[in-house]
């Protein structure tokens, strides 16, 4: 199977056969939408697969960079119908979470939304929320937490100054992580979960901030 994330910032692709990794890809940078489609087809041929032995996509669907997931995800989904194979949505904190070494905390997914808060996962609970530094300190006081993601170590830093046992772990998506859990569910249960309920949707945690011709910033639906 093939898997893509470009959720958060720069981009990873993966082939992985029966839980084991035949080739994998991680740039940072922009340009996603430039490098994203070669980058399949260096992962594809690193592999040596052919692209009509890809039984499944699997691709992250947010929350993260509004672009990067749009990218990543029309890019899937095309991919997805010119070959015939069904599209799996991951969600980004789920990954994250899954990719945690220390098991013996609180396993929190974090991801810098870059304006003042952070797209969070806590523990088993799967719905991702943005909260606020402080509000996430409110959330996680008293329990002893490993946060992970992107660039966190700050994060960890400031809610050990608040008071909280907390501990970073900096890690970017892997999206070997992104295949394997993909394949967890079964190709034909994401082919019947596509034909119920439509190709994978982005999701996004609030809407989109642009920035106006006069240097103003405003958030859009």
């Amino acid at each position: 199977m093939l898997a893509i994330d470009c959720a958060i910032s720069g981009l990873g692709v993966a082939v992985v056969r029966d839980g084991a990794c035949l080739a994998s890809l991680r740039e940072e940078g922009r340009d996603q939408a430039a490098r994203l489609l070669p980058a399949v087809a260096s992962v594809l041929r690193d592999s040596r697969l052919s692209r009509n032995e890809v039984s499944l996509i699997a691709v992250t669907v947010g929350p993260g960079s509004f672009t990067g997931v749009r990218v990543g995800l029309a890019a899937a989904r095309g991919l997805a119908v010119g070959l015939g194979v069904p599209l799996a949505g991951l969600v980004t904190t789920s990954v994250l979470k899954a990719q945690a070494v220390a098991r013996d905390r609180l396993v929190v997914a974090a991801i810098d939304s870059r304006l003042g808060d952070w797209f969070c996962a806590i523990g088993e609970e799967a719905a991702p929320f943005a909260a606020t530094t402080a509000e996430l300190a409110e959330r996680l006081r008293g329990r002893a937490s490993v946060i992970v993601g992107p660039d966190v170590g700050p994060l960890a830093a400031q809610l050990a100054a608040a008071g909280v046992d907390a501990t970073a772990e900096v890690a970017s998506v892997d999206p070997v992580v992104v295949a394997r859990l993909g394949l967890g569910s079964g190709v034909e249960a994401w082919r019947v979960r596509n034909e119920s309920e439509g190709l994978p949707r982005p999701l996004y945690l609030r809407g989109v901030s642009v920035t106006l011709a006069d240097g103003a910033r405003r958030t859009v639906d």
